[in-house]
């Protein structure tokens, strides 16, 4: 049960026109969705310093809440710093300290895609990396995030994850009281030697080192070669997190233009020319954010280039498994091309995961690549994070042994392909342009026409996320690309948003 309150009696200042929604069904008590909103309002400067909040009376009356509930979510608020109450006038806006965004390298990562002018101008609010991923770890409802980057919580098997669990917990109780061992679990790590030989990739189990998912492996991987000053290079787009990451190390974060089939060769070449990279982080399959794979040919150039110019190869194949061509005959798909293959992990190190098929929360990843290195990242692995935590790769090993992660995939497989051409459909009827939409994988890298770093401002005021495409480039330039996840949109508002701002 849900209802939208809109105020008409306070001044524009006060609060925005929309209320955020209220669910009895949510299993947050209502102080708790109330704090939380109201914080993300005034974080996000929705709620700006001095606006009067609606008085205890017309809160309750407008959301059909008691006027208890609602003093007690302003007394949380006040006691956090963000309300202040005034007497005999009401509760406003307290003043917060600014907290600086970390910038890279001295580039500010902002919406308009240049450095604030410094004139003392009060500038429009940034949407950089930071924000996103804040913003996506706010807990919002699947629907609330159409730009978000994993499928909807009830996409995924939860009794598949407990089941695993409760099974690990009836094994010897000693087994979960201590370390695990640096390189992670020998069974999953030999399950996983399976796994990549079904993908023509040759990996025994002391070439396998278990990560606290992808993002951890590219840490350890970028900590291992990079230097300050040194060069690595990433497709433009490319998923935005690494691009902070990496210029927090000290290196030259430079973009490669991404293109259907791969990275464009020409560029590639004349960059690696120029600029004698470590390394080159790239997706071959489902390329995050455009969906789009790696064709043979353009593996093959890329593996020539890398020994041409003596850089490493890091391939990130987090969305392996959302793949029609890695199920095998009569799965409907392409086969999907990895370096890895082709190289058998000689200057190709390969990354993957299982945070986007079966729980981001279970943190399980792991990097294969040759046995001298894996040795060295494991002891790397070791001086910063000892070892991985051994309960939830025991949990993947059951799922993946037991024959439960294949049918799961397919299941997801199918319900994607259910869903993909009706949202690239309704998204052109809208007025976006999904020229580069695929066949496979969750995302729609769609083309608005428009600055998309606007467009997500507008849409935050309205309780959704969007993911601006200025955010997956690393040079932060203004975008009319924008990351659509098709199976988060599924609230009609969020359509009813898009067609009043794009529709032709």
């Amino acid at each position: 049960m849900t209802n939208t309150a809109r105020i008409k009696s306070l001044p524009p200042a006060a609060v925005p026109t929309t209320l955020p929604l209220l669910s009895r069904e949510s299993g947050d008590s209502l102080v708790d969705q109330i704090v939380r909103t109201v914080q993300s309002r005034i974080d996000d400067k929705l709620l700006r310093t001095g606006a009067r909040m609606p008085s205890i009376r017309q809160f309750a009356d407008l959301h059909g809440v008691s006027r208890f509930t609602v003093v007690e979510a302003y007394d949380r608020l006040v006691a956090q710093g963000f309300l202040e109450s005034r007497r005999g006038s009401g509760f406003f806006v307290r003043e917060r300290s600014p907290v600086a965004n970390p910038s890279m390298t001295g580039t500010v990562l902002s919406a308009a895609g240049h450095n604030p002018s410094g004139d003392g101008t009060p500038q429009p609010q940034q949407l950089d990396v930071v924000w996103l991923v804040r913003n996506m770890f706010r807990q919002m409802p699947a629907q609330k995030m159409p730009g978000g980057g994993l499928l909807p919580p009830d996409w995924l098997d939860g009794d598949l994850i407990a089941n695993g669990l409760r099974a690990v917990g009836r094994q010897n109780q000693s087994l979960l009281l201590s370390y695990g061992t640096p390189q992670g679990f020998l069974p999953l790590r030999q399950q996983l030697q399976l796994k990549l030989a079904e993908l023509e990739i040759s990996a025994a189990p002391e070439q396998i080192l278990m990560t606290s998912g992808v993002t951890q492996g590219l840490d350890i991987v970028a900590r291992h070669f990079l230097r300050p000053g040194d060069v690595i290079f990433v497709d433009d787009p490319a998923w935005f997190l690494m691009f902070g990451s990496f210029a927090a190390m000290g290196a030259k974060v430079v973009g490669i233009p991404r293109l259907a089939d791969g990275p464009d060769i020409a560029k590639l070449a004349e960059l690696a020319a120029l600029h004698k990279p470590r390394l080159y982080v790239i997706n071959s399959v489902l390329h995050n954010p455009t969906s789009t794979s790696l064709s043979a040919a353009k593996a093959f150039q890329i593996l020539r280039i890398a020994e041409e110019h003596d850089f490493t190869i890091v391939e990130d194949d987090i969305y392996c498994d959302m793949h029609a061509g890695n199920a095998g005959a009569g799965a409907g798909g392409q086969a999907a091309t990895r370096i890895a293959a082709l190289d058998q992990l000689h200057r190709v190190i390969y990354l993957g995961g299982f945070s986007k098929t079966l729980s981001a929360n279970l943190r399980v990843g792991f990097i294969a690549t040759s046995p001298d290195l894996a040795r060295h990242l494991a002891d790397r692995k070791m001086l910063s994070t000892l070892t991985t935590t051994e309960i939830g790769e025991r949990v993947v090993y059951k799922i993946l042994s037991e024959g439960h992660y294949r049918k799961h995939t397919e299941r997801l497989r199918n319900r994607l392909n259910g869903v993909r051409d009706k949202v690239v459909r309704q998204l052109e009827r809208v007025g976006l342009s999904t020229g580069t939409a695929t066949s496979n994988g969750m995302f729609v890298w769609a083309d608005a026409g428009r600055d998309t770093s606007v467009l997500t401002e507008k849409a935050m005021a309205q309780g959704f996320l969007l993911a601006p495409g200025s955010l997956f480039s690393p040079n932060q330039l203004p975008s009319t690309k924008m990351r659509i996840n098709v199976a988060s949109m599924t609230d009609p508002a969020i359509w009813r948003f898009l067609d009043e701002e794009l529709g032709r």
